[in-house]
């Protein structure tokens, strides 16, 4: 299938959303905050779980956790951990790191990696999981506004007739 064909197919199945915006936007949101996760074999689960929790779309929180792909994995990882250590003070993991950061880098099997971060003991973990909490918040608040923005607008462009 042709690029330019499988983005419009994309695009139909997202316009054609059916929902509430708000439930739709919260659903994308738990998406995005835990796409920003390095945590990637379970952050489709994760999200889901959150908006069936928050009443948030299960669909649009599954298409959310795409944030991260392979393309931005390295620095999600990267940066999760920097912010992490540096908000736990943390010094002295700088080899270990490195060596996560090389798997990440060279393709490795994501639950190779987790498994190399859970090895690396709880201060390298909850490192990452502070870190990827925070960027994810970050990231996840103003997407909701912007989500509902986008969704109420294809609700009302819907309505006028030009669907």
């Amino acid at each position: 299938m042709k690029a330019s064909r499988l983005i419009r197919y994309y695009y139909l199945r997202f316009i054609r959303l059916r929902g509430d915006p708000h439930e739709l936007a919260l659903g994308m949101t738990f998406g995005v905050f835990t796409g920003m996760m390095p945590i990637m074999p379970f952050q489709m689960a994760l999200s889901v779980a959150l908006a069936l929790i928050f009443k948030g779309s299960k669909i649009t929180a599954a298409v959310g956790t795409w944030i991260s792909n392979p393309l931005n994995w390295y620095f999600l990882y990267y940066f999760s951990y920097k912010l992490g250590a540096w908000v736990l003070g943390m010094e002295g993991y700088g080899a270990m790191f490195r060596t996560i950061m090389d798997m990440v880098r060279s393709g490795a099997e994501s639950m190779a990696i987790v498994q190399k971060i859970m090895e690396s003991g709880g201060l390298m973990v909850a490192a990452f999981l502070v870190g990827g909490v925070i960027m994810g918040t970050v990231v996840a608040l103003p997407s909701y506004f912007i989500f509902l923005y986008i969704f109420k607008r294809i609700k009302q462009w819907r309505k006028s007739g030009k669907s």
